[in-house]
């Protein structure tokens, strides 16, 4: 193998190295020159699309005026995306965000994000007068893009997930000789700032102002910021080339090219160096205008990454970067650092050379140093050659140590098999170990996913120990999606290959079915989908309502069952919607408690529809006495007692007849008292029954009280306690102690006319009337009544006439003033005589 500072050369103090990565990447009739490229970051996909502004010969096999050709880095075609049914005018930009997603701007101000590699995509449209002024060039970072507007205004997008188009501040309306942009994440406002190369100066743009730097030698016919976003390039109408900060305070250097032509393009080489790129010539500019110049045979391409640029022709693919800096130590000619010295005892241990020992030796103190740069620097080689004499030079020093943790040496060697497995030309990622160490091993088997890589990235995903879930649900959507075999067939494969897999939702998968018009297929997969959850929102929006509704209820989760029930509720007429409860009383009974508080007229409808009268009535009923008008109260009631009366199947049908017959009766007595008694005041009108009776009593209008409850059939005792209550609340005492006089019985019995007239405070009346007619009760229950009512001698007489000595002492001790002489000479005369 040849030495790895083969291919380095040397830029003022620095090295840099160009990595050819890929043969024959392009088809020679392919024009170059006629196209324009993007690339993904972090050695990502690469997206060739026709320069509208240059002719070029029309070749069937290569990418159409209205098309996108998606390539590898090695030249395999991934996806063709034609564009041929999407009038929205030419495309003003195409770009990449970190997570491989492809954006395409067109003039009219429609952007198109899609989101894989396989031509699924999502639209929205940047406004703010994008449609009227049109689209002149856009500039993308990472998460985001910035529009140029034909009369300059610029248009922000800072995120594609939920995109918010934001008008930055107005620059002036003059011509701008080039342009580009900080991202957020380099500026000290954390929001993107544009740089326009206007007349003689660049103006710094953001969300609040524009500000002219006021910078001399302009115009600038080229603007780059460096991938950390410290500083900028300027290339002068005059062939000059400016590097200075970003903040514009400070000039770093200057490089006269001394070209007569413009460059087509110029970008940064890390955070050191500078290309330009003519047709089929690069200039490298290191720092203090040192000059490295390099020539091919067709037409070049820069794509700029966050550690190097990627050098596209018809013929090959390279990767130009800086050296790293311990790879430097360990490879640079005459190094006599640790790590080298290491890599040689290596060499000489493989030629059996004692040598070996003595370089081990050499290095003994240092040793731990030079294990861990071997270990770093073999991640930074692409040929797998020198990893592996890197890495054997690592376990060599290693096996030296007495205490040396290993968890360094295997994760490195984990990572290189990664490395090496998608830098193959079949895959064509070829990442380099800063970018993977960026992009992250969740994100590379993501882009193998979008490539349809699936082998490759089940067997990465075991050796890395994440989750192949994911790889599954997308290899088996891609199935449904292209398959052109019967959906049996399909459905019995997809089954087959994921039954014992776990973390599988199938509902994702036949999201993608139905999405392909195959809702048979996406029915048979819902079936293999364990969660309830996730199989009734799709079923519902494949119009399977009875099959959503079944599953929602055997999965036991009322929440569910009342969502879909809801669902339904919206989209399907009222007997379609009752139809499909028939023979499911879960569903029926949260229909019904819902209904009951919120939609009253679906309850009824319900009701009627399951022909339960009694439920219906019962309702109605409710409804009548919520009502405050006499009429409607009674129209339904009626209704009530007209449903109720044709239900002949229910034995308490009667029952309920006769109740709303007399709720009727009661209403039209109410409006006839009313009417008589208060002329147009409503006085009786929604009082029950009894509060009618006892109103009526209490108004002086006994003889109407008694005839309706003779008409009501209202009990003797009820009435009695009703009469009681309502002479006692009009204080009438000559009718109480009338009825006393007149009458030896009470229904009720006399002891609660005694406790209603001494609760209303007629001691009087209470003791020297009522308790003598409470016949039934004891002699003491008797004489506490009487002192109920104060009476203490009364009480004592009471119980002097039953010869009650034990409770007159008890008496005795209750009594006060003359009471308790009294009770002494009736205590006196039961004392036998002496």
């Amino acid at each position: 193998m040849s030495n790895p500072t083969a291919d380095w050369e040397r830029v003022g103090d620095r090295f840099y190295r160009k990595i050819k990565l890929y043969d024959a990447v392009f088809d020679q009739d392919l024009e170059l020159e006629n196209y324009m490229i993007a690339g993904a970051p972090c050695a990502g996909a690469i997206a060739l699309y026709r320069d509208e502004d240059k002719l070029h010969t029309y070749r069937g096999s290569q990418a159409s005026k209205s098309g996108i050709d998606i390539y590898s880095c090695a030249g395999k075609l991934i996806r063709r995306i034609n564009l041929g049914d999407w009038d929205k005018g030419s495309i003003r930009g195409v770009g990449w965000s970190e997570d491989e997603k492809l954006l395409v701007v067109t003039e009219d101000g429609v952007v198109r994000c899609y989101y894989d590699l396989q031509g699924d995509f999502t639209q929205f449209s940047l406004g703010n007068g994008a449609e009227e002024h049109g689209v002149k060039a856009c500039r993308f970072w990472s998460t985001g893009f910035v529009a140029r507007l034909s009369n300059n205004h610029l248009v922000a997008v800072s995120h594609y997930i939920e995109p918010r188009p934001k008008l930055l501040a107005i620059p002036p309306n003059d011509t701008v000789h080039s342009w580009t942009v900080i991202p957020p994440a380099h500026t000290l406002s954390r929001s993107v700032e544009v740089l326009l190369a206007i007349g003689q100066t660049i103006y710094v743009v953001d969300s609040s102002e524009a500000e002219d730097r006021v910078l001399p030698n302009g115009p600038f016919k080229y603007v780059s910021v460096s991938p950390n976003g410290l500083y900028v390039t300027l290339y002068t109408e005059d062939g000059k080339v400016w590097v200075i900060t970003s903040d514009f305070q400070n000039k770093i250097g200057e490089y006269e090219s001394k070209a007569k032509t413009i460059p087509k393009d110029v970008q940064w080489c890390g955070n050191d160096s500078v290309l330009l790129a003519w047709e089929d010539e690069v200039h490298m500019i290191g720092p203090n205008g040192a000059l490295l110049k390099y020539y091919y045979d067709g037409w070049v391409h820069l794509l700029a990454d966050i550690d190097g640029v990627r050098i596209m022709t018809n013929d090959v693919c390279e990767f130009l970067q800086k050296v790293p800096s311990v790879a430097e130590d360990i490879f640079k000619l005459g190094s006599t650092s640790p790590a080298s010295v290491l890599l040689d005892a290596v060499d000489q241990l493989d030629k059996k050379s004692p040598k070996a020992d003595e370089n081990i030796q050499l290095i003994r103190p240092n040793l731990p140093d030079a294990v861990a740069a071997c270990v770093q620097a073999a991640g930074q080689e692409y040929s797998t050659h020198w990893q592996k004499q890197l890495l054997k030079a690592a376990s060599f020093g290693k096996s030296v140590l007495d205490l040396y943790s290993s968890d360094d040496f295997v994760d490195m060697c984990e990572k290189l098999r990664v490395l090496n497995a998608v830098r193959d030309y079949r895959i064509g990622l070829p990442l380099s170990f800063e970018q993977y160490e960026r992009l992250t091993a969740e994100k590379l088997i993501q882009r193998l996913i979008n490539r349809r890589e699936y082998l490759l990235a089940i067997r990465l995903s075991d050796y890395l120990r994440l989750p192949t879930n994911r790889i599954y649900v997308h290899w088996a959507s891609q199935k449904v999606r292209n398959s052109t075999a019967d959906e049996d067939t399909i459905c019995e494969t997809i089954v087959n290959k994921l039954a014992n897999k776990r973390g599988i939702s199938f509902e994702y998968i036949a999201r993608a079915a139905y999405d392909e018009g195959r809702n048979h297929l996406a029915t048979q997969l819902l079936n293999h989908e364990s969660r309830a959850g996730k199989q009734v929102p799709l079923l519902l929006s494949m119009s399977e309502d009875e099959l959503a509704l079944e599953k929602a209820i055997a999965s036991g989760d009322t929440d569910l069952v009342f969502f879909v029930l809801l669902h339904l509720k919206k989209t399907l007429p009222l007997s379609s919607f009752f139809r499909l409860l028939t023979n499911r009383p879960l569903a029926t009974a949260l229909v019904e408690s819902s209904a009951r508080d919120q939609d009253q007229s679906l309850l009824k409808d319900l009701y009627y529809q399951d022909d339960r009268r009694l439920d219906g009535a019962n309702l109605l009923f409710s409804e009548a006495l919520a009502q405050t008008a006499p009429q409607t109260k009674a129209d339904k009631l009626k209704l009530a007692s007209k449903l109720i009366a044709d239900n002949t199947k229910d034995p308490t049908a009667s029952l309920y007849h006769k109740s709303f017959q007399e709720a009727q009766a009661l209403i039209r007595l109410q409006t006839s008292l009313d009417f008589d008694l208060h002329g147009s005041e409503k006085i009786y009108t929604g009082l029950s029954l009894n509060a009618t009776l006892h109103r009526l009593i209490l108004t002086a209008h006994s003889k109407r009280a008694i005839k309706a409850a003779s008409d009501f059939r209202v009990p003797d005792k009820t009435l009695a306690w009703i009469r009681l209550r309502a002479l006692v609340a009009k204080r009438d005492w000559a009718e109480l102690e009338e009825i006393a006089t007149k009458n030896k019985r009470s229904s009720i019995g006399w002891e609660p006319y005694f406790n209603e007239i001494l609760g209303a405070g007629n001691t009087k009346l209470a003791g020297g009337v009522f308790v003598a007619k409470c016949t039934g009760l004891t002699v003491r229950e008797r004489s506490d009544m009487w002192v109920k009512c104060g009476m203490i001698t009364k009480a004592g007489e009471e119980l002097l006439k039953a010869r009650d000595a034990e409770a007159l002492e008890d008496l005795r001790a209750r009594a006060s003033g003359g009471g308790v002489g009294e009770i002494d000479r009736m205590i006196a005369q039961l004392r036998p005589k002496r």
